[in-house]
This record gives structure tokens, C-alpha cells and sequence, in this order.
């Protein structure tokens, strides 16, 4: 499980990260630690930025920020001058630039060229796994309801349970459930057009059987081909009304569970198909009655905190493995779980006024306890309950006993229906 040595240290002082927002803002602090400064590369101007991304943008973390003007030979060739140790990417929206990038300041050291768009668009990406025979959920997309009606009546789909999402988007944006015999055509009325919480218009609509089973996050971290496994959680959603994408419990597990290493080597079946030979993966799996499918997968590091949560039920995260690797030449196959560790997603159960946020505070006298954050205080406007982005607030519980920490899950969540919304 240690690591091992792959190459002598890089002497350089540079790291280039494409769009570092969200977890991306915390990568100049890790490679400060040894000794390497980031230069930003934003592929928008900041008053630009798409909404969701814009207030994690930290320029005063950069000496030098360079914008994506649209001239790619210019702006690598300024790259060059750095000597870094690597392109990478900060966010989900930075993904496509860095892969682009990379080819020409540091080629070789990224990822699969020709399957770029495959570790970012969903379509592509579906297309990628079908291309390499690693079982999948059965999708379409199309800016053409005709062709979506078409191939659902020739699958037998046209009256199954469905889920309707756009293919370029990210977290659980418009992302609905469409029951058996209900019209997903509102749905994807409503998508087809409209611009994303990436900042990008749908320009099609991805539709597909819905997989039942339980839901795994896996993070992993590769070099030359070869994968590791960062860390895995067992996720748990709750729906209300359309939407399935809500956010219950993120739970860390060991890498020798029996379910976990089913699940990993199907991530790796999955990250050779996306072609992520050099850096973060971010899979999202469900284990169905046939066994694991594809949810998506990201060629960046994990984000809403899951750095910060990783650490702490491993001693590592993605962000410490990239700086092992790309300034320390080292990689770690597998890391164990050091402790037990959750995080507890909580939602309003309806949107108004929240009248009575100290209800949360009997839980720091919980045994498991380590940390909580709440995004909206007394008399603040809370949203409803859609999405991930949709949270009021979190409470990370930590243990050695497992069973301990699930019955302090459990009282955390039994305050949330009592939440006094006007």
C-alpha cells in the first residue's frame, strides 16, 4: 500500500492549474509546501465566470494569472517560459483547456488526446465506455425529441422509469426523474437551450434508463496508466418530487471491503476507457442487480469540501497526491481508512425563512463530532431542496466504531424536519 519513487524531483518552481476554483483554490497551498508557486489560467475573464465557480476565485492566491484570449499557440508558448511541472485542472470547467494545454507545454504528461471530449461530455463520454466494452446504463442524446422517442420505442424504454439530464453540465443541475408512462419531453423543453451552472448552453439532452442500486463516489489518482484509489464513499440521495440528485450522507469506506473492491476495479475499467492516464478521476458508480455502471466521471479532483473530508479518514486527498506525483515523482497504489468519517448533507424541507438555525447546535455534544458549517443564518432566505448547491449546511461526524457514528447520522438528521421555515 506505500508509496514508491518514479522519477527524480523536478526542479521547477511552477505548477499551471486551469481554472482553480472550488477545490482548485487549495492547490497553491499544497504545492507551496514544497516550494512550487501555481500560475493560474482562467479560460474566462473573472466578471465572466460562470456563477457557480466565481466565488471561489481567489486572485490574491496568484502572482500570475494569465486569461484564454482564444489564441492556444500564445498562451502556451507563455506557459512554456514558467518550465512547470505540470497542466492540470482545477474545476470541472477547466478540464477541456488543460487537456488542450498540456499537449503543448508538457506533452506526454496528460491524458489521452483523442479522448478528451470523453472526460467531459457526458454524451462522449457514454460513447467511450460502449467503444471499450465496459458495461453501461443504457442513454441517448439528441437536440431532436423525434430521435430521443425513436431510440427509447427501439430500446423498450418508452414507458420506463428515465432520467433526463444535460450532457455538459455539472453537479445535479436539471438533472429529473421521469417515472414510468410520465412525458419526459417537458423536460427536455425545459433543458434544450438553456445555460448551465457551468456557464455553457445545452445544446442537446441526455436521456437515460434509470439504474437503481447503491451509489458509490470513487477518487482516484493515476500516473502513467497506472491507477490509484484516493478514496471511496458510499452515497446516499433523497428525492423530492423530480429531482434525485439531493445529497443525504457521503460516507467513507475501507478499500478492502468486498463492495468497494468490486466497485474499484470497475473505476478502473472506466478511467482506461475516458483515457485518464495521468492525474484525479472523480467516479460516480451505482452497483445495480448486473453490477456497476458508469454515473459520470470527472478528470479533476473531487470538490465541495471533499478534500478536507478525505484527509481526514485517509491522511491523504487528491490535491497531496498531485504534488506527490508531479514534484515528488512518487505514487501510492491504495491508501486505508485511518478512521471512520461522514459528512452529513442537510436541506431545508421547504424554502422560506429559517427561523431557528440554533437547533443545530446541540450536535457538537455528539461523541462522533468533528466539525459543522452552515451557509445561512438566522432570518436568511434558505432554498428549496434541489440540488447539492441547495444545502444549508453540513456536519462531519468522525470514529473508530462505524456503528457509533451511523446512530449520531441518524440524530443529526431527526433535527432537520424540525427546522422552523416561514
Amino acid at each position: 500500500m506505500g508509496s514508491r519513487e518514479l522519477a527524480s524531483e523536478r526542479s521547477s518552481k511552477y505548477a499551471v492549474v486551469v481554472d482553480p476554483m472550488s477545490t482548485g483554490r487549495d492547490y497553491p497551498a499544497v504545492f507551496a509546501a514544497s516550494g512550487v508557486e501555481v500560475v493560474a489560467v482562467l479560460t474566462e475573464p473573472p466578471e465572466r465566470m460562470a456563477k457557480p465557480f466565481a466565488p471561489s476565485w481567489s486572485p490574491e492566491l496568484f502572482q500570475h494569472v494569465l486569461v484564454h484570449d482564444g489564441d492556444l499557440p500564445v498562451l502556451a508558448a507563455k506557459l512554456k517560459a514558467f518550465d512547470p511541472v505540470c497542466v492540470i485542472a482545477g474545476s470541472e470547467i477547466g478540464v477541456e483547456l488543460a487537456d488542450a494545454l498540456v499537449e503543448m507545454v508538457l506533452p506526454g504528461t496528460g491524458n489521452v488526446p483523442s479522448l478528451a471530449p470523453a472526460r467531459r461530455d457526458k454524451w462522449a463520454m457514454a460513447q467511450a465506455m460502449r467503444a471499450a466494452g465496459v458495461p453501461h446504463i443504457r442513454q441517448f442524446c439528441s437536440a431532436n425529441p423525434a430521435e430521443i422517442a425513436a431510440w427509447l420505442d427501439a430500446e423498450g424504454l418508452a414507458s420506463a422509469k428515465l432520467v433526463v439530464k444535460p450532457p455538459k453540465s455539472g453537479g445535479t443541475d436539471d438533472v429529473h426523474l421521469v417515472l414510468p408512462g410520465e412525458d419526459w419531453r417537458p423536460w427536455f423543453d425545459r433543458i434544450l437551450g438553456k445555460i448551465n451552472i457551468d456557464g455553457i448552453r445545452n445544446d442537446a439532452v441526455m436521456v437515460m434508463e434509470f439504474a437503481s442500486g447503491p451509489e458509490y463516489l470513487v477518487d482516484s489518482y493515476s500516473v502513467d496508466g497506472e491507477h490509484g484509489l484516493v478514496d471511496v464513499c458510499r452515497y446516499t440521495k433523497v428525492q423530492r418530487g423530480d429531482r434525485i440528485g439531493i445529497y443525504d450522507l457521503v460516507d467513507f469506506a475501507a478499500p478492502d471491503d468486498p463492495d468497494v473492491q468490486e466497485v474499484w476495479a470497475y473505476a478502473q475499467r472506466v478511467l482506461d476507457a475516458v483515457g485518464i492516464r495521468n492525474g484525479c478521476g472523480h467516479t460516480e458508480v451505482i452497483v445495480t442487480a448486473d453490477g456497476p455502471v458508469l454515473v459520470e466521471i470527472g478528470a479533476r479532483p473531487a470538490g465541495g469540501g471533499h478534500q478536507m473530508i478525505t484527509e481526514l479518514a485517509t491522511g491523504t486527498n487528491q490535491l497531496i497526491r498531485t504534488v506527490e506525483h508531479r514534484v515528488h515523482g512518487r505514487f501510492t497504489p491504495v491508501t486505508p481508512l485511518r478512521q471512520y468519517v461522514c459528512s452529513v448533507v442537510l436541506m431545508s424541507p421547504k424554502p422560506g425563512r429559517w427561523l431557528n438555525p440554533s437547533l443545530f447546535d446541540s450536535v457538537d455534544d455528539l461523541a462522533t463530532f468533528h466539525m459543522k458549517h452552515f451557509y445561512y443564518g438566522e432570518g436568511d432566505e434558505v432554498p428549496e431542496a434541489t440540488s447539492l448547491d441547495s444545502m444549508v449546511g453540513w456536519v462531519v461526524l468522525t470514529s473508530d466504531d462505524h456503528k457509533t457514528m451511523m446512530a449520531d447520522y441518524r440524530r443529526v438528521k431527526a433535527l432537520e424536519p424540525r427546522m422552523d421555515i416561514a
